[in-house]
This record gives structure tokens, sequence and C-alpha cells, in this order.
């Protein structure tokens, strides 16, 4: 355990300044996902080890960490993307809401429902703006008309794309802005009205005006949802988290209230990250 450092202190104070929240606690906060040491190997490659975790609820976790660390495989393994990968073998156990995800009989398609992901390339699918945002509901057998209608309005209202595209909703959704279209792709997953929201490095592909929009967002939706977002620019998640969690070579280093863990962190290897001294 390191000893606080007043030059760590100074170097990333300047990250919240004008922030007049309080340090947070784990303790105090009721809990959406826990992790149990989980560790996954492709093969006969181990790329988690032992993680443990406490996620909580409408919260956002950023995780942080040099690439290749393990912060995008632990983030696919909380819908069972990782499933996907002929390779891919789990040990351990992810509890969402007390509920092993990884318990045989788990049905994953709901999982995947419950657990909305959206991936560092907009992905909309080659259809309307409408039918990307009603897709899951068709999916689930929604065929009345005017729910449909609510929805897709609701959700494309709640990212703050309504007044953009309200008049081209028949419009293929390839005709949009990049930042535009991960608007679109997180209208779509929320759409069907999960529990937590998995967001890949969702701005790494985007222009700046279109990232503020995208963290203006996660703002607003963490009232809602608990979300977990990866990425690779520290700052970023300075921004809009709650809790960070520093990963390295597969292993949870450390997993702290975000002010806390870039102004006081407890491991140096952390700080050594933050830093700028290693990564």
């Amino acid at each position: 355990m390191s000893q606080t450092n007043p030059a760590t202190t100074s170097l990333n104070a300047g990250l919240f300044d004008g922030s007049t929240r309080q340090i947070r606690s784990l303790h105090d906060e009721d809990l959406a996902i826990s992790v149990e040491q989980l560790s996954l190997f492709y093969g006969n490659d181990q790329a988690l080890k032992s993680v443990t975790l406490k996620i909580p609820s409408k919260r956002v976790t950023a995780f942080i960490g040099p690439s290749g660390c393990g912060k995008s495989t632990l983030l696919r393994c909380f819908n069972r993307m990782n499933d996907l990968v002929d390779s891919c073998r789990i040990e351990g156990a992810i509890k969402l809401h007390g509920e092993d995800i990884y318990a045989r009989g788990t049905d994953v398609a709901e999982l995947r429902r419950r657990i909305g992901m959206v991936f560092q390339k907009p992905n909309p699918f080659p259809k309307t703006i409408y039918e990307n945002v009603a897709y899951g509901l068709r999916l689930q057998g929604v065929r009345d008309k005017r729910v449909l209608d609510e929805v897709v309005e609701r959700s494309i209202k709640a990212v703050g794309l309504w007044d953009e595209v309200k008049d081209r909703l028949q419009s293929n959704a390839f005709g949009l802005s990049g930042g535009q279209q991960q608007r679109l792709v997180i209208a779509r997953a929320i759409a069907i009205e999960p529990e937590v929201i998995l967001l890949d490095e969702p701005t790494s592909a985007l222009d700046p005006i279109s990232t503020a929009k995208i963290e203006e967002l996660i703002e607003e939706l963490k009232s809602q949802y608990t979300i977990l977002i990866v990425t690779h620019n520290m700052q970023q998640a300075a921004r809009v988290s709650d809790y960070t969690a520093y990963m390295y070579l597969g292993e949870l280093i450390e997993h702290a209230d975000t002010m806390h863990l870039f102004t006081n962190p407890r491991e140096k290897a952390t700080e050594d990250y933050i830093t700028g001294r290693y990564g």
C-alpha cells in the first residue's frame, strides 16, 4: 500500500476543479453486480485472474488500464459475449442482483435483454432510424404500433436525438453522422429497458463535440441505469464515472471512488499509471 503522494494529488486534482461531490464508499451503495473470483481462459492463456469486484446500482463504473489488460474482456463477461469464443472457459461467478449469470440453465437471450451493450464503433442495423430502435421490441413480440411509436419516441428523446431525426424516422440510419449513430445505438439499447448498460470505448471513434454529447448522455442515464464503461481516456473516466477500476495484466489492481483513485491511489501501480510513469 502506498502513502499519499502530493505530486499525484497535484497532478490530478485539476480534473475535479469545481466538483462539490463527496467521496463515496462502496459499503454504502446498493449493489447491482458482484464478481467473485472470476478467471477467464482462452485455451491455455489466462486473460482474467481471480477478479473480485462490486458494481453499485445506478452509478457509472469506469474500467481503465493499458491495452491488453483485460478490461474489455471483463466487460464482455457481464452479458456473456465471451460465450461466442469456442476456446473460452470461465471460473468463478458473476451475480446480477444475487443471481449467478453463469449458472446452468440461464437464459442468455434474456440476460442480454437485461444487460445491453454498446460497442466502440457505432453499429446501427441497415434499417430505418425507427426500425433500429424498435428492433428489440419486435423480437420480444411487440406488434402494437402505438406502443412501438411511444417507445421509439421516448428512447430517441432520452438520448437527445429527437429534434435531429424526428422528421426522418423512415430514413436509413446509415445517413446519420457517427455521433448520431452512436446515440441511436444507445437508444436501441434502452428501448428494451435493460438494468445495466455496457459501453466499450463508446467515444473512441467520435469527434470531440460528439464525445461531449455522449458524456452528457451518460450523466443523464445513470439515474435510471447501472452503467459500466471501458475507456482508454483517463480524463473521460474522471469526468463521467463515480467509481473507477484499474486493471493490469488481467488483474484488478484497485477499485475505488473515482476522485479518490485519481487523487490518492492506494496502490503504487495505480499511481504510476495515472501519472504517466507507466502505460
